[in-house]
């Protein structure tokens, strides 16, 4: 699904097969997010001119549920924990570690694409904190001192 143009008509697929059906939004933003990986303004326009709907209301919900990036992200996506539990235990200094290593902000992606930072709430692994995830990997009891390596783990593979 390399070619640009076959994303655009994958989409329109999609969105004929949703267009009929009541709360078509979701899934169509859900298919869309599968294929080009984010929904990005010209994606939303394309939803919203095919189902008929605003691009308000497109953007609203693409912008309410935290599936969705407006941008791609990173090959590696890399969430460190505030929810209070991490929080207490200094999670902030691991995200900040994270950020000033890879040079970017919560929410950012790197230019070479591979890390994506993500500022999340509870990650539901509390009795570990402070937790980072990196995709499915997770990574408790953290220090600030410990990100370099992690990180450097990452950019060898």
């Amino acid at each position: 699904m390399s070619n640009h143009n076959e994303k655009y008509e994958k989409l329109a697929e999609v969105i004929k097969a949703h267009k009929e059906q009541k709360g078509a939004l979701m899934p169509v933003l859900q298919e869309a997010q599968n294929i080009f990986g984010c929904v990005s303004e010209d994606v939303q326009k394309i939803i919203a001119e095919g189902l008929g709907v605003t691009l308000s209301e497109v953007y609203g919900v693409a912008t309410f549920y935290s599936q969705f990036s407006l941008q791609p992200k990173g090959q590696y996506v890399a969430g460190v924990c505030l929810g209070t539990a991490c929080y207490v235990k200094n999670s902030q200094k691991v995200l900040d570690k994270l950020c000033s290593e890879l040079g970017i902000q919560p929410g950012q992606t790197t230019a070479d694409g591979l890390f994506t930072v993500q500022a999340t709430r509870c990650l539901g692994a509390c009795g570990l904190a402070p937790v980072m995830m990196i995709n499915d990997d997770v990574y408790g009891r953290l220090t600030e001192a410990e990100v370099p390596a992690i990180i450097a783990k990452y950019k060898a593979s």
